[in-house]
This record gives C-alpha cells, sequence and structure tokens, in this order.
C-alpha cells in the first residue's frame, strides 16, 4: 500500500514568519499535534510538533526566540509513491509521531503513526467481530499449507494470517477468521501434532 492513500492530503500548515502562540492556537482549534512550516509556494521549511512548542512559549515571551527556532529544518521525510511500510520503519526507528509527505521539495501530505495504526488495524479486523486461532507451527515444510487446509476443511473463513518474528525456535501465527466457533478447529489442529496457544471465539 503507497503512502498516497493512507496520508492527509492538503494538511493544515503555517509559514515560518507566524508566531508560537499562533501555531500552538492553530494546533489547538483543529486538534492536530505536528505542523509543517510552508513557504508561499508549498515547499516544504520545517516542521513543528506540539511538544516542541509548548516548550518554547515562555522562552519566545521572555527574548526573541520564534517559529524558525523551534521548527524541525530538516525533518524526515517520505515520498507518496513510498510504501507504506517505509514510513512505519521511519516512525519506529526515530520514535516520532508523524512525518511530512513531499514531492520534490513540495509539501502533498502528512503521515502520522495513527494513521498507520488505524490501517494496521483495519487489515488485521481488529475491530470487527472476529475469532483467532494462534498456533505454534514450526520451521517444517508445508506446515503452513497444512495448517490452513484444516482450518479451511473446519469450515472457517480465513480474513488475514499474522507471523511473529522467529526469535525463540517458534514460529507462531495468528489466523484471523470470520466469526465462529474455533473449538474444533482447535482439536483438529491439536490432533495433527500443532500447538494451538489460544482460541478465541
Amino acid at each position: 500500500m503507497k503512502i498516497q492513500a493512507l496520508m492527509v492530503s492538503d494538511p493544515i500548515t503555517i509559514t515560518s514568519n507566524a508566531s508560537i502562540s499562533e501555531a500552538i492556537e492553530l494546533m489547538k482549534i483543529n486538534s492536530i499535534r505536528h505542523l509543517p512550516v510552508v513557504s508561499e509556494k508549498n515547499l516544504l521549511e520545517g516542521f513543528l510538533t506540539l511538544s516542541d512548542l509548548k516548550q518554547g512559549l515562555i522562552p519566545s515571551m521572555l527574548g526573541d526566540l520564534n517559529l524558525q527556532d523551534l521548527m524541525i529544518k530538516e525533518p524526515i521525510t517520505v515520498h507518496p509513491d513510498d510504501d507504506v511500510e517505509i514510513a512505519a520503519q521511519l516512525i519506529y526507528k526515530h520514535k516520532i509521531g508523524g512525518m511530512p509527505v513531499v514531492d520534490n521539495g513540495r509539501l502533498v501530505g502528512i503521515i502520522t503513526a495513527t494513521d498507520i495504526l488505524r490501517t494496521f488495524i483495519d487489515m488485521m479486523g481488529i475491530l470487527s467481530s472476529t475469532s483467532r486461532i494462534d498456533v505454534v507451527l514450526g520451521n517444517q515444510p508445508g506446515s503452513l499449507k497444512k495448517a490452513l487446509q484444516i482450518i479451511n476443511d473446519k469450515g472457517a473463513d480465513i480474513i488475514n494470517v499474522g507471523m511473529t518474528a522467529e526469535q525463540t525456535g517458534q514460529r507462531v501465527y495468528y489466523f484471523r477468521l470470520a466469526a465462529c466457533k474455533t473449538a474444533k478447529i482447535k482439536k483438529a489442529l491439536e490432533k495433527r501434532g500443532y500447538e494451538v496457544l489460544a482460541a478465541l471465539d
């Protein structure tokens, strides 16, 4: 999935000659925590976060501190055609809440950790009425295919499959299913030698 499909297009922006209090008010009114700083031609000049602005508010009242002093002048950015995974990796690696989406220097959107989390929740079907089976499959060739066949044979509708990173020598798969009774699926898997860690209706 491309970032363009998830980003907030035409985000609220501010220019560098605005005051810190104006920027805070703009964030407050619009319930946002990130604010791109742009030129008149919509070229990205910087990026502001609410926490940085709050820290600079009192010092700005006592001196000459302005938006240019507080903004991140070379923020981490992504391109609208980049994959969402790239944005997720950057947000996780740099511990940031969001970033501007830029095309040839021009701001075209913004993507946040909340946007990515919402997409992940939608893809996983977490908020919909679903069932789940967590199974240890190991590393034997064909073990996933066999487990899928068992689940299908029991009439379950598989929505998606997730997997943990292999760190302990065992690989755990999470089968998200359309709402169903999982007891018979659990029993069938265990009969074939699979370890079922959880079966949630």
